[in-house]
């Protein structure tokens, strides 16, 4: 029987084609499943076999924290060198975009007041 060995929701492509070549590099049959049309389901990779599941889930494990570390480690880098993204940096960017974030947060915050205001007279 078929075990979802990772869901693919918020996962970078870049991730995905990793763990791919990563299951076809020690011949673990599995398959995808695609993200539904109106985003309910973001897909999966599925382990055909669940008997090879807990070694599948133990090489996925190792994958990630590896992938954790080269992370680190290129964020530190990008720190000391000073190309590391951060909110001026963003802001010098797109202004537009941040203008349009923070007129949606208060305008959520506004929503969210409003039936107070409303309550109290």
């Amino acid at each position: 029987m078929s075990k979802l060995l990772m869901n693919l929701r918020n996962v970078p492509d870049d991730e995905a084609d990793e763990v791919r070549s990563l299951l076809d590099q020690h011949r673990i049959e599995y398959y995808e499943t695609k993200p539904s049309r109106w985003g309910i389901s973001f897909g999966g990779i599925w382990l055909r076999d669940a008997a090879g599941y807990a070694d599948a889930k133990q090489l996925l494990a190792d994958y990630q924290q590896a992938r954790q570390l080269r992370a680190r480690a290129e964020r530190e880098a990008a720190e000391r060198d000073g190309t590391a993204e951060t909110f001026w940096s963003v802001l010098r960017a797109e202004p537009g975009r941040v203008a349009l974030v923070v007129a949606g947060i208060l305008l959520t915050l506004a929503l969210f007041a409003l039936p107070m205001l409303l309550l109290r007279g």
